[in-house]
Order: structure tokens, then sequence, then C-alpha cells
């Protein structure tokens, strides 16, 4: 295969902010990326953003089942196009936007995510996936460095969020490596990370998805508030609800653990099936 700068210029392909592009080409990173997903030969593995293909490169020589590239650049998809010669019946490619597709229907089981996301739309496809996160053995992306403590935050910490909650209820997150700016064209202006997501076989503690993003939204839209203020668009009686799970009204969303974010949840649906 040609040198990845030489398809970038053969093509065209200069990357375009709005689309957050930021291509690797270190050939020895995207290896280790496609390494730290484990085994490939007997997944589906699906890769949002490929661009060049640098990872999709990697993913193929280390023996890939399958790849399924999602990209939304033409100038790109031309290019990937020498890989499906290169690698005749591994490599498909789809044209389109990865925030309206759902992988989990374009692609056989056992299939896995391994990505470097584009850093604009990183958090609402991580969130979307969510809703099936068990449809995959695995998610291997590359994140803002930012971003990525967010998964792995624990309580009364910084850097613990909406995001913390959500992830850490349905599977189990950790950060393998980080990836300094000056090896992306052209580098960003903050560090990457390259996160390991492996889904639970049961979520961490009953609750409804939608109710549990409502309330970690009221939670840590006023994190610095306490529950009985924040948790008022509920639109519910937040103090006898939190006094029905153990909660002191005076607690602060930066406190509380996933666990008890569901029963907040949980005691939330009841009180709405009560009133409506």
């Amino acid at each position: 295969m040609p040198p990845l700068r030489e398809v970038i210029a053969r093509y065209g392909i200069i990357s375009h902010k709005r689309l957050g592009q930021n291509f690797l080409l270190d050939l020895n990173l995207t290896g280790r990326i496609a390494r730290s997903a484990g085994r490939l030969d007997q997944a589906t593995v699906i890769e949002i953003g490929p661009g060049p293909g640098g990872l999709t490169r990697a993913l193929l020589a280390s023996g890939a089942r399958r790849v399924l590239a999602i990209e939304r650049d033409r100038r790109c998809l031309a290019a990937l196009d020498e890989l499906t010669a290169a690698y005749p019946g591994r490599l498909d490619l789809v044209a389109g936007d990865a925030l309206e597709l759902d992988p989990a229907t374009l692609s056989e089981k056992p299939r896995k995510i391994v990505a470097n996301l584009p850093y604009n739309i990183a958090t609402p496809l991580l969130i979307g996936w969510l809703d099936q996160v068990r449809e995959y053995e695995s998610l291997t992306l590359m994140l803002q460095h930012e971003v990525a403590e967010r998964l792995i935050a624990v309580p009364r910490s910084k850097a613990y969020g909406r995001l913390s909650v959500l992830v850490q209820w349905v599977a189990e997150v950790r950060i393998l490596f980080d990836v300094p700016a000056r090896a992306f064209v052209p580098s960003p202006r903050v560090t990457s990370s390259v996160v390991a997501i492996l889904p639970r076989a049961e979520p961490l503690a009953p609750a409804r998805r939608l109710m549990l993003e409502r309330v970690t939204a009221a939670a840590f839209g006023q994190r610095r508030k306490m529950l009985r203020t924040s948790l008022k668009p509920l639109g519910l009686a937040i103090d006898p609800l939190l006094e029905q799970v153990g909660i002191a009204p005076t607690a602060r969303a930066e406190e509380l653990t996933v666990v008890e974010f569901c029963a907040i949840a949980r005691a939330a649906d009841q009180s709405r099936s009560v009133l409506f």
C-alpha cells in the first residue's frame, strides 16, 4: 500500500474542522490501537470516521474478519476504495453520517467498535450506543483525554458527571494509553486517550434509562446546588422522594454513586405513575 501522506495528497484530503478530522498517520500507534481491541479474526469491526484509512489498515493487517467503515467524507471514501482491493471481501464502506446510523443493524455478531472518533461528535455517538451497548463485545475508542477522564471519574471528583454515570451504569471503562497531539495531522490542541469500554452483563442497578438521563441531567445541570433544588425540574416532590431512597436532600450531584442515581430514577418513575 502507498504511504498515507501520498494517499492524502492524491485525493486532496484536507482536514475539515466541521467534520472533526484529525488524521492519525503513525503506523505504530494505529497498530497499537488495533492490538488493544483484542482478537479481531472472529469479529466484525466497526470503524467510525476512518479518514484516509490509517487505523483501517491496522485493523485489516491485524486480521479483522470484516471491517465496516462508516465515513461521510466522499474524498476519504474514494481513498478507502484502494483498501477494498487490497483486502478483498474484508472491507465494507458505508457512506453516511454515523449519528444517523445504527451500526448494530449494519453488521453481524460478534461485533466490536474500534475507532478514532471525530472530536465534535464523540460524546453524542457514545451516548447513542449505550442503549444497545450489549450488542458489542467491546468498544475501543480514541477520545479527547478530558472526555476519557469523565468516563472513568468517581464521585467527589471534578470530572464526575452525567456521562460518568450513564456509561458506568452499563459498562466498565479504563484508559489504556494517551496519544500526544503531535501524532495527528493536523495536530489538535489537546491530548487524546484510547479507552476500553466493556459492556456489563447487566446494568449496575435497575433503572429506566430515559428517567436516569432526566435525573442526571437535572442534578448535574446545577451541580453546585443541593438535590432538593437541582431536581426540581422533574416536577415531583423532591424531599419525600429522596427520603424514600435514603439520600439527604442537602446532598449534591457529585456526591452520589451510580447506584444511588438509579435509586432516584426508580423512585421518580414510581412517583410519576402514582401522579399520572
